[in-house]
């Protein structure tokens, strides 16, 4: 799928696709150079961007920093789910996409993490970039954070707070950040000399749907825990939703804390506190790094692959706060 399809209305495309790059394209006023769409062939440059069910939030994020960085470098962008209908396998969709001219990808997670999608990527001819990856692949380039430093950071921030019973929603699993953000939880907990109720830590998949069954599972635990930390905004927001669904104050009856910051933490009432991961900017430095590959310009060399950390920052809003002193009629621990 082009955007160029999405623009037109043209062909079959998932309808939360088809929302998530309209959304970019409004946001940044975007229109497809003309010019650069009139170059023959091997004179534009092409980068296909791939996805498998990223969040919606989390895509939109990445399409504003991709199509930004594409349209400002006369890049032709090329959106292709492989998870749209089944009709084909990824290894088909590669060789496709290649055959038509295609030299660079993309991979946002949990792409970024399938060694068997980098190497088909490689063995065709092409470079890949991942984004958001849990360790560098050697595969090709890629730009991350430090997931579990941030998730130490916001567990860390919580229980200066005062929370001892704190939640923590999972990701998901085929994806490495998650394992990074949950073992930060852990670690700090640790560090802090608190005992962990395994109880208190409940499967998500980044979805919101995920994200309302864990939220509904830990706040019928008894006694429920005070503050819940959700691997991602997607689940955060809806971990907000349950708790007002039973008539819980946030953050005055629990604290909820997400992570990514995407427009989702800014849409909600209350704000989320959450950590910023700069995905735009790393989208951008993503399509930066493949169109200079593609150039030769540098990172030629595939042996040594270039990978980049960029920081985060824990963005304190209105859905944290102190843990109140009762629940439920009961006082809590201290």
């Amino acid at each position: 799928m082009t955007v160029s399809r999405v623009i037109n209305n043209e062909g079959s495309v998932r309808v939360s696709t088809r929302d998530a790059v309209l959304k970019a394209i409004e946001k940044l006023n975007y229109r497809p150079n003309r010019a650069a769409r009139s170059l023959a062939g091997g004179e534009q440059l092409r980068i296909a961007l791939l996805f498998d069910n990223p969040s919606a939030s989390y895509l939109a994020e990445f399409l504003m920093g991709s199509l930004e960085e594409a349209n400002r470098r006369d890049i032709q962008l090329v959106v292709q789910s492989l998870a749209e209908d089944g009709s084909e396998s990824a290894k088909e969709i590669i060789a496709r996409l290649v055959a038509a001219g295609i030299r660079g990808f993309i991979l946002p997670p949990p792409l970024c993490d399938d060694q068997s999608i980098l190497d088909l990527i490689v063995e065709g001819g092409a470079i890949a970039v991942a984004v958001g990856p849990g360790a560098a692949s050697g595969t090709g380039a890629s730009v991350m954070i430090d997931d579990f430093q941030a998730a130490y950071d916001m567990t860390s921030h919580i229980i200066r707070l005062g929370h001892r019973r704190i939640g923590f929603i999972i990701g998901n699993p085929e994806q490495a950040a998650s394992s990074l953000r949950l073992n930060g939880f852990r670690q700090a907990m640790t560090d802090a000399g608190l005992e962990m109720d395994q109880g208190l830590i409940v499967q998500g998949r980044f979805t919101y749907r995920s994200g309302m069954d864990a939220a509904e599972k830990l706040l019928s635990i008894d006694p429920r825990p005070t503050a819940i930390f959700a691997s991602n905004d997607d689940m955060a927001a809806a971990t907000v939703a349950v708790a007002h669904r039973r008539h819980l104050d946030v953050p005055n009856d629990i604290t909820v804390c997400g992570f990514d910051d995407t427009d989702l933490a800014r849409s909600i009432w209350p704000e989320l506190t959450t950590i910023r991961q700069p995905i735009r900017e790393m989208t951008a430095w993503a399509v930066q790094t493949a169109a200079a590959i593609m150039r030769n310009k540098r990172g030629g060399d595939r042996g040594n692959p270039e990978v980049r950390y960029m920081p985060y920052k824990l963005i304190r809003r209105d859905s944290d706060a102190a843990p109140s002193l009762w629940q439920d009629g009961k006082r809590n621990a201290p």
